[in-house]
C-alpha cells in the first residue's frame, strides 16, 4: 500500500522530531543547549574555517622525514605569527595613517557634500520639501540616540570581550582540529552498522573534499578580488586604496554579493572627491568580476561544488535575511554538505533496494 512506503515513514518521523522540538522551545526546556551551542558556534566555525584552510600546509610538512604530528602544526602557526608580523610592521603604519585621515577627512566631505546637496535641493523643490523638518527628524534622531547611548556603550563592550574570548580560544580548538582530525571519521563510523560503514567513509570523505574545496578556493578568489581591486583603486587615484582593498578581500569570501558589498565604502569615497570617480569605481569592479569568473574561479573552483548560480543566488539572499554576514558566510558550504551527503545516501538507498529486489 502506498501509505507503507519508506517516504511516508521517514516524513512521519521528521515532522514529529519538528513537534517536539517546537514544544520543548516553546516550554524553554531547551535553553541550556541553546546557550552551549552559542557559546561554542563562532569559536567552532572560525576555527573549522581555518582548518581547511591550512590543513594542506600541515600535511605537507608532515611528509618531510622526521616531522611528526605536533611538529607539523607547531611549525605552521609559527610561519602563519610570522608572516602576520611581517605584515603588520609593513602595513600598519600606511593602515594607521589611512583610518586616521578616513575618520577625519571623510566626515567633513560628506558634511560639504550634504551641504551642497541640501542647496540644490532648496533651489530645486519648488517648495515640495521642507528641510527644516529634516532637520528636526535628524535632531529628534539624534537625541534618541544621545538618550541610548549607554546601552548601546555596552553592547559594544559586551561584543569586544565576546569577540576577545572567541579569538583567544580559537587558536587552542584549531590545534586540536588539525592534530586529532584523523580520530574524527572513526568515531562517527561507529554509530553505522559494519556492513554500512564503506558507505559511511565515502560520504565522509566527499563532504570533507566538499568543504575543502569551496573554502580555500574562495579564500584564494578574495585574496586575488582585493589585490586586483586596490591595483585599480591606485590606478585611479582613489584615496585609503589599501583599506579599501583589503575590505573588499574581507567581504569576498561571500561570493556574488561579497564584492558588491565591499566596493560600497570605495563608492562612498568616490563620491566625495568627484562623481566620475564613483563611475570609474564601478569600471573596476567589473572587470575584477569578469576577470574572477572567466580566469580564477574555474581554475581555483573548477565544478567542483556543481551548484548553479541562481541557487546560490537564492540561498544567499535567504541566509542574509535568516542570520545576516555569518548566514551568507556558511550558506553555501552547508548547502553543498547537504548536497554530498543527500546525493551518496540516495545512491547507496538506491543500490541496496536494486539488490534486493534482484534477489
Amino acid at each position: 500500500m502506498w501509505i507503507k512506503h519508506d517516504f511516508f515513514k521517514y516524513i512521519t518521523g521528521i515532522i514529529l522530531v519538528l513537534i517536539c522540538i517546537y514544544f520543548l522551545t516553546e516550554l524553554d526546556l531547551l535553553k541550556p543547549l541553546k546557550t552551549i551551542i552559542g557559546t561554542l558556534f563562532y569559536p567552532v566555525l572560525i576555527a573549522g574555517f581555518l582548518y581547511y584552510a591550512i590543513k594542506p600546509l600541515v600535511r605537507l610538512i608532515k611528509k618531510l622525514p622526521f616531522v611528526a604530528d605536533i611538529t607539523a602544526i607547531l611549525i605552521v602557526f609559527l610561519s602563519i605569527a610570522g608572516l602576520l608580523y611581517t605584515a603588520f610592521t609593513f602595513l600598519a603604519n600606511p593602515i594607521q595613517t589611512q583610518i586616521s585621515k578616513l575618520t577625519k577627512e571623510l566626515p567633513e566631505k560628506l558634511k560639504q557634500s550634504a551641504s551642497e546637496a541640501e542647496k540644490m535641493m532648496e533651489k530645486n523643490d519648488m517648495g515640495m520639501l521642507s528641510m527644516e523638518n529634516l532637520r528636526q527628524k535628524a535632531t529628534g534622531f539624534l537625541g534618541d540616540l544621545t538618550q541610548n547611548l549607554g546601552d548601546h556603550l555596552m553592547q559594544v563592550i559586551g561584543a569586544v570581550t565576546s569577540a576577545t574570548t572567541v579569538l583567544v580560544i580559537v587558536p587552542f580548538v584549531l590545534f586540536y582540529f588539525l592534530k586529532d582530525d584523523h580520530k574524527l571519521k572513526p568515531f562517527l563510523l561507529n554509530f553505522l552498522p559494519s556492513n554500512h560503514q564503506e558507505e559511511g567513509r565515502k560520504v565522509l570523505r566527499n563532504i570533507d573534499q566538499t568543504l575543502s574545496a569551496y573554502i580555500i578556493g574562495q579564500i584564494i578568489v578574495a585574496v586575488v578580488d582585493g589585490t586586483l581591486m586596490y591595483i585599480g583603486y591606485l590606478i585611479i587615484g582613489l584615496p585609503y586604496a589599501l583599506i579599501l582593498g583589503l575590505f573588499v578581500a574581507l567581504t569576498a569570501v561571500v561570493p556574488f554579493f561579497g564584492p558588491i558589498i565591499g566596493v560600497i565604502p570605495a563608492l562612498v569615497v568616490a563620491l566625495t572627491q568627484d562623481p566620475i570617480m564613483a563611475f570609474y569605481v564601478l569600471i573596476i569592479m567589473v572587470v575584477v568580476q569578469q576577470l574572477e569568473g572567466n580566469l580564477v574561479a574555474p581554475v581555483v573552483l573548477g565544478n567542483r561544488l556543481n551548484i548553479h548560480p541562481l541557487t546560490i543566488i537564492l540561498l544567499l539572499i535567504v541566509a542574509a535575511a535568516l542570520y545576516g554576514f555569518i548566514g551568507m558566510l556558511i550558506a553555501i558550504p552547508l548547502y553543498s554538505v547537504a548536497k554530498v551527503t543527500l546525493k551518496n545516501f540516495y545512491q547507496i538507498y538506491r543500490l541496496r533496494h536494486t539488490r534486493i529486489e534482484s534477489e
